[in-house]
Parts: structure tokens; C-alpha cells; sequence
């Protein structure tokens, strides 16, 4: 009976981990889903196998519900992806992403992270904001947008 009205009334904890292969199947699709160019299985596959990549995925309720990628090379990172499923947005769990990969990213030694972001991604953008990055710079006509308008990238950095 406990269990029943927890399913009903609560919220399964996420769990964070460091992605592998075995994900990239999940990536793939959930960035497919996210994005209007999304990465093929293979793609994903090469990318966790880079040494230089370092991925954390979210599951809730033991199932995948997100991740986060990016890239290091000497001191500095670029944040290459972030995705959370629909069904479980609005928990916290980019923010989670974002800080335990800004975390492990400067325990290796990165001193400056960058990314880029349609400047149509209020969502993204927030997070970004709240987590101190900084518009450096942007792309004109970069994204493609609805309709005919393109979208600018907006070019964020932070330091570690």
C-alpha cells in the first residue's frame, strides 16, 4: 500500500553518473528529440569514447532521463550538450548536470568553460545565467529559427 501512494505522490530521487557506451544509444535518442540536428548512436559512441570527453547522465526512477557532454582540452572545456527528457523536466536535474560537470571538469584542471546557445533558448539561457556564464560573444543567423528568421548563438563563458 506504501508503495502505491508513493508513485502516486512522490518523486523518485535522481541519480547522476558518469556516462559510457552503454548510453549512447539513450543519448542519441534524447538528443534527437532535443535538438533539430540530433547525433547519430555512432556519433555519441565516439564521443564517449574520447579521452577528452567527460559525460554525466541522469536516470529517475532507474530510468534515463538525461545528460550532459562536454570537452577538455588543456585548461579549457566547452560544454558540447545538455538534454532532460520532457517527462522529467522541471526537477532541477540540468542544474544538477551542469554543477556535478563544472565540478569534475575544474578537479581536472579546467580554468574556463565555454558553450553556445540559441539566443532563442530561454530555458538554457537561464540556467546558464544562474550558473554564472556570460555572454562573450554571439553568431548572427547561426541556428536555424522558425519560420525563416535564423537564431544567433550566444557564445558564454565561465571561469573555474
Amino acid at each position: 500500500m506504501i508503495g502505491f501512494f508513493t508513485s502516486l505522490f512522490g518523486r523518485a530521487e535522481p541519480s547522476l553518473s558518469e556516462a559510457s557506451s552503454r548510453d549512447a544509444s539513450a543519448i542519441a535518442a534524447l538528443h534527437g528529440a532535443s535538438f533539430r540536428r540530433g547525433w547519430s548512436e555512432q556519433e555519441v559512441d565516439q564521443l564517449l569514447l574520447d579521452r577528452h570527453v567527460i559525460a554525466h547522465r541522469a536516470a529517475v526512477g532507474g530510468k534515463f532521463a538525461g545528460f550532459i557532454m562536454s570537452r577538455l582540452v588543456e585548461d579549457e572545456a566547452e560544454i558540447l550538450s545538455v538534454a532532460v527528457a520532457a517527462r522529467a523536466q522541471g526537477r532541477g536535474l540540468a542544474r544538477d548536470l551542469l554543477t556535478l560537470n563544472l565540478r569534475r571538469l575544474a578537479g581536472l584542471g579546467a580554468r574556463t568553460v565555454i558553450l553556445e546557445v540559441d539566443e532563442n533558448n530561454t530555458p538554457a539561457i537561464r540556467l546558464y545565467d544562474r550558473a554564472g556564464f556570460r555572454e562573450v560573444s554571439r553568431r548572427a543567423n547561426y541556428y536555424q529559427g522558425s519560420g525563416d528568421k535564423p537564431a544567433a548563438a550566444l557564445i558564454l563563458r565561465r571561469d573555474l
